[in-house]
């Protein structure tokens, strides 16, 4: 294996993705039982490689047993440790080949533990779950795992009748055979392998709204009046971002709440997932709906590329909570700025957005500075010029990866006065910059 496959392709996460190629589609056929959490799968990788290969690997957690693999229809040598999948070729992949992988495995999938608690496959009271960001995905199946790496997918359920299965993408298939139902759903558009999802309950699904974009919730029926109510203003909150950060990037959104309380909602592409507890009918978490709902644009159709600019999605779905509540008549985001601000002045100023560190990438402060970052953008360019920007952003990097430099070589398109001073303030200080005036906001 070159030298080069043994360098980290991200310093945070350098045991996750892969070297040597690029993957443009999986198709995953899974078998689940609820009671025993037993996976079975098959996955159906199609890549391209990008030099000579002699061999190459995958991330797969090492709680999946594989049995068989194949490439370009060959039987292939494989080892499998410390969460690498790497697989020997009958012959060299020459660079710019076509690689086709089968991948058939199985197991009881557990999460994988990590410096941010346990990410991945999740077992629930009745059902599942699947929750990976940064690096869960390789708990149940077999991939590379990296946020740069994005392709479309097929995924195929076969699990016991009385249950839901939900995942990315649209339902195109669903076949009950005897006590058995398979579920298979096509996500088209390009989706890092962190935001891929499986959700699995006793829930109904229904539609919530048609207009501007079909809304759908999968919940257990005991929850319908409280998420009536909690999600009740989901298609004005979507009407309102559209309006503001352009149009929303797929074709389709569903809530799932799950029957069990969860510590914090999470978002998957075209999904988002809360907890039992976020629906307590009485509109306590409805910022965080805002929060997973501006997740679709930043973070699900524009994707980092590399985990040292997760203020791109992070910083840019909390300033979609403060933008929610200014456009709902609750505080503005200038009041909402000012007191995040003064909050964040007593915490220690040690975090360097533009580069956080794996440790302090989640930290609520890489959220609230980052939020506060484009506040700061939004008085300095004023509402019209600010929110043509976030346009211009969801278009031009639409289903694409992107950097804080992309961002920043477009923002300058929209002012004559230099913003380097304000990047460099808020990106690439530790010491928490004052606010500017408040002026240019809401003009």
């Amino acid at each position: 294996m070159p030298k080069s496959a043994e360098q980290p392709i991200d310093d945070y996460l350098p045991q996750n993705g892969n070297r040597g190629y690029r993957v443009s589609r999986y198709e995953l056929d899974l078998q689940y039982r609820v009671i025993s959490n037993r996976l079975a799968g098959k996955a159906s990788i199609t890549a391209v490689s990008t030099e000579l290969r002699t061999r190459f690997a995958l991330d797969l957690a090492q709680s999946l047993q594989v049995s068989k693999v194949t490439v370009n229809g060959a039987r292939a040598k494989y080892g499998h440790q410390r969460g690498k999948l790497t697989i020997t070729p009958p012959q060299p992949i020459p660079a710019g080949g076509a690689m086709s992988v089968v991948v058939q495995y199985g197991g009881t999938p557990k999460p994988i533990r990590g410096q941010w608690g346990e990410v991945g496959w999740e077992e629930l009271t009745e059902g599942t779950m699947v929750a990976s960001q940064p690096n869960g995905a390789a708990s149940w199946f077999p991939c590379d795992d990296h946020p740069s790496s994005k392709a479309s997918y097929r995924i195929s359920i076969t699990t016991d009748s009385p249950f839901h299965a939900l995942a990315n993408g649209a339902l195109v298939r669903k076949q009950v055979k005897a006590s058995q139902t398979t579920w298979v759903y096509e996500q088209s558009e390009p989706m890092a392998t962190y935001l891929a999802t499986v959700a699995i309950g006793r829930y109904e699904r229904r539609r919530v709204s048609r207009d501007p974009v079909p809304m759908f919730v999968v919940a257990p029926p005991r929850l319908r009046t409280k998420f009536d109510y909690d999600f009740g203003r989901q298609q004005q909150m979507m009407t309102t971002f559209e309006k503001l950060f352009g149009p929303y990037p797929f074709d389709e959104y569903t809530v799932v709440v799950t029957d069990d309380a969860l510590e914090i909602p999470i978002e998957a592409q075209g999904i988002s997932i809360f907890g039992a507890n976020h629906c307590d009918g009485r509109r306590t978490a409805e910022r965080l709906v805002a929060h997973e709902l501006a997740h679709q644009w930043f973070g699900n159709s524009l994707t980092i590329r590399a985990w040292h600019d997760i203020w791109l999605h992070e910083g840019f779905a909390c300033y979609a909570e403060w933008v929610w509540s200014e456009a709902s008549g609750g505080p503005t985001a200038d009041q909402l700025a000012r007191a995040a601000r003064q909050n964040l002045s007593r915490e220690r100023q040690d975090l360097l957005l533009g580069d956080p560190g794996p440790t302090l990438m989640f930290d609520d402060r890489v959220y609230k500075r980052g939020a506060l970052t484009l506040h700061s953008l939004r008085t300095e360019l004023g509402d019209a010029k600010f929110f043509a920007l976030l346009h211009d952003w969801t278009a031009k990097y639409r289903h694409a990866s992107v950097t804080t430099d992309d961002f920043i070589a477009l923002g300058a398109h929209y002012t004559a006065r230099p913003l380097q001073p304000l990047w460099d303030s808020w990106l690439y200080t530790k010491k928490l910059p004052e606010l500017p005036l408040s002026g240019a906001v809401g003009g």
